[in-house]
């Protein structure tokens, strides 16, 4: 520390080779990191099986830019990120199947980019090691292929804090700093607000330290990612302020709320967890969840000691901040909402777990090593149980509400048609109609309006299990279907 930052940034581990800057050692260095990204891609498209439908969010997402379905009620917190994202697909096919191809493609080169964000900062070793950590938990397999914004606000936090930390210590020049720019752009595309708690460690040392140039970059990336959510905000919510309320009103409002024990529950493979009650996962699966910041802290500790502390800790401090809001702000969980954390502790991580298994001077631990790669086999067994479950459940999911569908085209449901009731938007979706609700988080319409609607095209409402049919559908002619029950507006 007493060296200051910049010797904190460029220091380097006694014994170290110096990285050479000739291109065949380049090269060879992004072997190993190219591996890695191409074996994510490869294990998404095994496990995670790619004509597995899409899910709720998706169906919002998707239905914004495809000709083939009605767009979804777009509800305040969303942002058009990962519409953009998936319109090169979405925008003329309703092949589920190449969609999933198209995005677990995308997210293997999206992995490779941000490591390469962190060369020279570390060991490819290292950079390798965190993003086979990365790559390998349940959570980034299952939503890599999957038209949701997390995994790529965690690519964008990785691209963002490695240029950062390059151009803090003018290892790259001009291109690191675009590197900020496109990375803190990318992650306000996809969620604004997750952005802003990412950066929030960046923006502060800027400040203090006065680098004028990153401070631009990283206020200019966060503003060209964020202006289209900001203009929307003023054209259909009432201003900016109204629609954070909104927001924070459809998250259950935010403020104190303690929501690891919510978390923990969720790693056994639950999408959303909300309300989130039952008992905890077994403790194999929860283990890894615990020890991490654990070893984390690991990586900051061996990086102190060798005198280069910033590059280890400012990606500490800002997976704390991005972690913050969803540990501690709100009243459920998904597990999904860490990503953007657990890509930026993935650094100091496999520092640590190299400090583990290796002596300074390269020479492996007799008794650590193999305690480590034993402890590493079981973390990834357990990884690959919970997301082939996880998997398993979410098809089954999606296929009862393509059975749905089925079932109301048959009794005359359908396009141009509207669903309304429970769980509208995806069945909606299947069915190619366009949702509608009366209440809750994606109140779009009035009663007296469905009624209207159902004298010129078909309605159909869906109660759940236990549910009583809304006021306006209470003559309609009713029908099960799964454990659900249809109610189909007579004609005229």
């Amino acid at each position: 520390m007493a060296d200051g930052a910049n010797a904190m940034l460029t220091g380097r581990r006694r014994g170290e080779p110096a990285l050479s800057t000739g291109s065949p050692r380049r090269l060879r260095g992004d072997v190993p990191l190219a591996v890695v990204a191409a074996v994510f891609t490869l294990l998404q498209l095994i496990f995670v099986h790619p004509w597995m439908g899409l899910g709720w969010d998706e169906t919002v997402y998707v239905s914004q830019v495809t000709t083939h379905h009605p767009a979804a009620f777009f509800s305040a917190p969303r942002a058009r990120g990962v519409s953009l994202l998936v319109a090169p697909v979405a925008s003329w096919s309703s092949s589920t199947e190449l969609l999933r191809v198209y995005l677990a493609v995308l997210s293997g080169v999206g992995l490779y980019l941000a490591l390469r964000a962190w060369k020279g900062l570390f060991p490819t070793r290292v950079l390798a090691t965190a993003g086979a950590f990365f790559a390998t938990l349940w959570v980034t397999l299952f939503y890599g292929p999957q038209a949701m914004p997390n995994y790529w606000v965690a690519i964008g936090a990785l691209i963002c804090v490695g240029c950062f930390l390059r151009s803090w210590q003018e290892r790259s020049g001009r291109a690191a700093l675009w590197g900020v720019v496109a990375g803190a752009a990318l992650m306000a595309w996809m969620r604004p607000t997750d952005a802003v708690w990412v950066t929030v460690p960046l923006l502060a040392l800027v400040l203090v330290r006065r680098r004028w140039m990153l401070l631009l970059a990283l206020v200019g990336g966060l503003a060209a990612g964020g202006v289209e959510w900001v203009i929307e905000a003023y054209g259909w919510y009432g201003g900016l302020g109204e629609r954070l309320s909104r927001a924070s009103e459809i998250q259950g409002g935010l403020g104190w709320n303690i929501a690891v024990d919510d978390q923990m529950r969720s790693l056994g493979g639950r999408g959303l967890c909300r309300p989130c009650t039952g008992s905890m996962p077994h403790p194999v699966v929860t283990a890894w969840w615990i020890v991490l910041p654990f070893v984390a802290a690991l990586g900051v500790a061996v990086a102190a000691r060798a005198r280069r502390t910033a590059r280890t800790l400012v990606p500490f401090v800002c997976a704390v901040t991005a972690a913050a809001p969803y540990l501690l702000m709100i009243g459920y969980a998904a597990p999904r909402f860490l990503q953007p954390a657990y890509a930026l502790l993935a650094i100091p991580v496999a520092d640590g777990l190299w400090h583990l298994a290796r002596t300074r001077r390269g020479r492996w631990r007799p008794v650590a090593a193999p305690l480590v790669a034993l402890a590493v086999a079981g973390h990834l067994a357990v990884q690959l149980t919970v997301l082939e479950g996880t998997v398993d459940r979410n098809v089954a999911s999606r296929e009862d509400w393509a059975r749905v569908a089925d079932e109301l085209h048959r009794l005359g449901v359908r396009p141009p048609c509207l669903v309304t009731g429970h769980e509208s938007i995806p069945i909606g979706y299947y069915t190619g109609c366009s949702s509608g609700a009366t209440s809750g988080n994606n109140e779009n319409t009035t009663a007296a309006e469905i009624v209207e609607t159902a004298r010129r095209i078909p309605v159909a409402a869906v109660t759940g299990p236990g549910g009583g049919a809304p006021g306006y559908a209470r003559d309609w002619t009713a029908y099960p279907i799964t454990d659900l029950t249809v109610r189909v507006a007579p004609r005229g």
